[in-house]
């Protein structure tokens, strides 16, 4: 059991600090394009009199920071070598990932706008995976060079995490002899809907309310005739790229659908595991960035004539959150060295427990960091003179999205309680006779080696 990086990736990491130092921070650096960095930056990021949306400029800086990553082959490094990318496993993108967090802010990884040099393009493998021959034909390349762009259309207004009962629907009909369907309903948070080309839209076309089977998946043209934002919502880190959207009789052919009709849901939970072990990288780079500025902040502070950190107050805190850190780290490792070792399909079923342990924690993490890096520097920590303001409510967001941690905790006590899952069987198995009520309502224990497995 070796838990030591492997040289070619401490090389990698290398190389991508070489690269920051030669392209990205002269570019962050010129023209004052610190001001989206420092105490100015969501003023200098959001444009309050066009609904609070990203200005032009910062899209644009990210933009460039994307191609230079491009050049310098950074950008694809988790895609597909068909996709020009190199494979990147799981692992390597975890330890990736939190080690350009834990840098802090700057245009190397700036994950309100989900932009890093070394990116996670999540639709290329969806298209790869379930689009047609002609949808790859047009959406791949397009995806790659910038020319599509598409957004999600899944939750609803009234309708959050439980999808099946969505509201939307899809019914059949023909326009002028081509056979095809109507679109009604309404989606928020369809993020990035303001550059978008198309929307992937999830609408029940079959079935009953609550079923996982009968809503499909359509490819919407984002200026199609009935597509509308009808607001952006303004959130608790601006800016906003989140609309909710609405879509009155708008139709679409036939060849719109993607995936399989009335079985769309796998679609929407193909991805979710690498984004949600990624992220989970993120935030815990996130959460030792937040504990090693608290921590370097204490050594050089001196009330009353000492050092800050020689309060029991200060350090037990921060040692409590490093512990949690150096925890989540082995896990997230462990957990994403797992995910390589078997099908994508196969990860829902035997491992989508501990993606949720990693996630809904090292997102919890951050946030308690940067509450407690706050807290540490006092005045100046809750100023946006320091970043920690900004992490704790980018990482707040994450609590919610990509499945609020309630939904990843119910996640792994269904594993846990084996109602789904690997131990499923096992409970079902159970023979009740081995319960001693005398003492105390217990089953015997499984061998010691099983209760480690």
């Amino acid at each position: 059991m070796d838990f030591a990086l492997p040289p070619e990736l401490k090389e990698y990491l290398a190389e991508l600090d070489r690269f920051i130092e030669a392209e990205i921070r002269p570019l962050e650096e010129a023209d004052d394009n610190v001001r989206f960095f420092d105490h100015r930056r969501e003023y200098a990021r959001t444009d309050f009199e066009r609904g609070g949306l990203p200005r032009h400029d910062w899209e644009a800086l990210l933009r460039e920071a994307r191609v230079r990553a491009d050049r310098a082959g950074h950008l694809r490094f988790a895609m597909d070598p068909k996709f020009g990318g190199k494979g990147g496993s799981n692992l390597w993108m975890c330890v990736i990932r939190e080690y350009l967090a834990a840098k802090g802010l700057g245009l190397h990884n700036d994950l309100q706008n989900e932009h890093s040099i070394v990116a996670n393009n999540p639709f290329a493998k969806m298209f790869d995976d379930f689009g047609t021959p002609e949808q790859k034909e047009e959406f791949l390349a397009g995806m790659l060079d910038g020319t599509k762009r598409i957004t999600f259309g899944l939750t609803e207004p009234r309708h959050g995490s439980d999808a099946t009962h969505m509201e939307t629907r899809g019914v059949r009909t023909e326009r002028d002899g081509r056979s095809g369907w109507l679109l009604n309903g309404e989606k928020m948070w369809t993020t990035g809907m303001h550059v978008a080309t198309h929307c992937a839209l999830f609408a029940r076309t079959n079935g009953e309310d609550g079923a996982a089977r009968g809503i499909t998946c359509f490819l919407v043209p984002a200026d199609a005739p009935g597509v509308q934002v009808e607001e952006y919502l303004w959130t608790f880190n601006m800016p906003t790229d989140h609309p909710r959207v609405s879509f009155t009789d708008v139709w679409v052919p036939d060849s719109a659908i993607f995936g399989e009709p009335d079985n769309g849901l796998p679609l929407a939970q193909s991805f979710v595991h690498e984004n949600r072990i990624r992220q989970a990288a993120g935030s815990l780079g996130a959460a030792t960035y937040c504990i090693e500025e608290a921590v370097r902040y204490a050594r050089q502070r001196q009330p009353f004539g000492e050092d800050l950190s020689r309060n029991q107050a200060i350090q037990f805190p921060l040692v409590e959150l490093a512990t949690q850190a150096e925890m989540l780290r082995l896990l997230i490792r462990k957990t994403a060295w797992q995910m390589d070792q078997m099908a994508h399909k196969e990860v829902e079923r035997r491992l989508s427990d501990k993606v949720s342990m990693c996630n809904y924690w090292a997102n919890r993490l951050a946030c308690e960091a940067a509450d407690r890096a706050m807290q540490v520097h006092g005045g100046i920590g809750y100023s946006r003179h320091k970043p920690f303001e900004h992490i704790y409510r980018h990482h707040r967001r994450y609590r919610i999205t990509e499945g609020a941690e309630e939904i990843q905790m119910r996640k792994v006590a269904a594993f846990l309680f084996g109602y789904i899952g690997p131990r499923r069987s096992e409970f079902d198995a159970l023979d009740w006779d081995d319960v001693d009520y005398r003492v105390e309502p217990q089953i015997r224990p499984r061998s010691g080696w099983q209760a480690l497995s």
